[in-house]
């Protein structure tokens, strides 16, 4: 982002201060929707830096908005002041807001705000806060008043690890430059802010989508473009036969919703690899889906007809299972692992590290750490993940609120759709169906696991739009409204 100022600077013949004042401009204007009675008392704490910098510009914005009650407070632990904090401090007085000179952190501590704007320390920040900005950020995290934090909260760290121990304030609402911060997707993240929104600043696009990263963030119209129409004259036969091992004699809830969502993301044709004893339900529920009963004799040429496979919900860790997932390894076609086929992989290292090319693992967080051992953050997790990948040519779809998609050619595709209306039992078992119709469908894994995540989150966020909360069987039926939102061009 640095590199991007700096580009849009110099190509879009604007100067820094300039540069500021738009990001302040946007910031404003986000601000303005959150609080929108112009009689509350607002406090904006302002460092030295650039972001500093931005406070000072939003105190003046603010007061040409005829926000009534803007009061800064400058502080000055530090030595160094930006050039363009200094313009802006000059700009400021020029106006009647009041400016309070912070030279000791106890000031802080009895601020009375309704609204408090931090604008102290920006993302260049990358240890623990120390000294006096230590101690504000404590005052302030026990004063009572909604927190506003300018790009991002003071003393957060935008990438690598969060500290178990965070120091820095906790904001309410962050109001982000032009990209989000790779850590505000990280659930440690919760610590340091509770929501994020991004404004666009007017950096150069073209720029920053030309440069080189690892981090990919997925957007609606990149889904657009991987998502394929359906053709006339194409048959069920043209979609794929899709094959979801799962389900036990008590766990066959998994399995038809697995089952559910395969059938209603588009499959040709699903069938489900259950016990005898689920027969009944599968034909109750899914008369659409067709079975193949689990037993002994089951020979591996029965596999052959199918162009993809999913192992693990609802499944069971029973030896006669672990078995079948051997069998299925063997067949040195790539599979989608779930569930109870991830907690046998992490008894089975041999198996874990014999799986077939372009596999899609799917554990949440607690899977994952079982397979590869304990992980203190989520960036150490993802990569772990990416290193798993890139080594054994394998995809994993880390699950959270904002799913990790880590590929082998080191790329991690972060999933931005998703919300909390969604935590209940039976996502995860959707979501293995979602990716397994894709996969039969002939979309790559890699592409499968992208899409398959979008989807799932979008059409979650669709119907939370109107619910508390939301049940995967109401997901598995919003999928095709879904894809179809999104498949359309007028």
């Amino acid at each position: 982002m640095r590199n991007a100022d700096a580009y849009t600077i110099k190509h879009q013949s604007i100067s820094s201060i300039n540069l500021m004042e738009k990001a302040a401009k946007a910031f404003v204007k986000v601000f303005k929707k959150e609080v929108s009675n112009k009689e509350s008392k607002i406090s904006i704490l302002c460092g030295q830096g650039n972001n500093g910098g931005d406070g000072l510009a939003i105190a003046r914005l603010l007061d040409d908005e005829n926000y009534k009650n803007v009061v800064v407070y400058l502080i000055t632990f530090s030595t160094g002041q930006s050039e363009d904090n200094k313009k802006n401090i000059k700009r400021l007085l020029k106006l009647k807001v009041p400016v309070t000179i912070i030279k000791e952190a106890k000031i802080v501590k009895n601020l009375q705000s309704d609204v408090l704007i931090d604008a102290i320390l920006g993302s260049g920040l990358n240890k623990p806060l120390q000294g006096d900005y230590a101690t504000v950020a404590t005052f302030v995290n026990g004063l009572k008043t909604k927190v506003i934090s300018v790009d991002v909260p003071t003393g957060f760290n935008s990438e690598g690890g969060i500290a178990e121990k965070y120091n820095g304030i906790k904001a309410d609402l962050t109001i982000c430059f032009q990209r989000p911060k790779i850590n505000f997707f990280c659930p440690e993240s919760v610590k340091a802010l509770d929501k994020f929104k991004v404004v666009d600043i007017g950096l150069d696009e073209n720029f920053i989508e030309s440069q080189k990263s690892e981090w990919k963030l997925t957007t609606e119209s990149e889904i657009q473009q991987l998502l394929k129409p359906r053709k006339n004259f194409s048959h069920k036969g043209t979609y794929g036969h899709a094959l979801l091992v799962a389900g036990n004699n008590t766990t066959m809830g998994a399995a038809l919703l697995s089952a559910s969502a395969c059938l209603h993301t588009g499959a040709g044709l699903t069938t489900v690899c259950l016990p005898q004893s689920g027969l009944t339900a599968l034909n109750t529920a899914l008369p659409e889906v067709m079975a193949l009963p689990r037993n002994q004799y089951l020979a591996m040429e029965a596999f052959d007809r199918f162009s993809a496979i999913a192992v693990g919900p609802g499944l069971g860790v029973e030896e006669e299972n672990e078995e079948l997932l051997e069998k299925l390894v063997n067949l040195r076609k790539p599979l989608v692992l779930d569930a109870d086929a991830l907690t046998i992989l992490s008894q089975r290292g041999d198996l874990l590290y014999e799986l077939p090319a372009q596999s899609i693992l799917t554990p949440h967080m607690k899977e994952f750490d079982r397979l590869f051992g304990e992980h203190k953050n989520w960036w150490k997790r993802v990569e772990t993940a990416k290193r798993e990948a890139i080594a054994r040519d394998l995809i994993f779809v880390l699950k959270n609120q904002y799913t990790f998609v880590c590929l082998p050619n080191g790329n991690v595709h972060i999933n931005p759709t998703g919300n909390p209306a969604m935590a209940s039992g039976g996502m995860g078992d959707v979501l293995t169906g979602i990716i397994t119709a894709l996969v039969a469908q002939s979309y790559s894994s890699a592409d499968a696991a992208i899409l398959g995540t979008y989807l799932h989150g979008k059409a979650g966020d669709e119907l939370a739009k109107e619910r508390f909360t939301v049940s995967a069987s109401q997901v598995v039926l919003q999928i095709p409204k879904t894809m179809k939102k999104l498949l359309a061009t007028d």
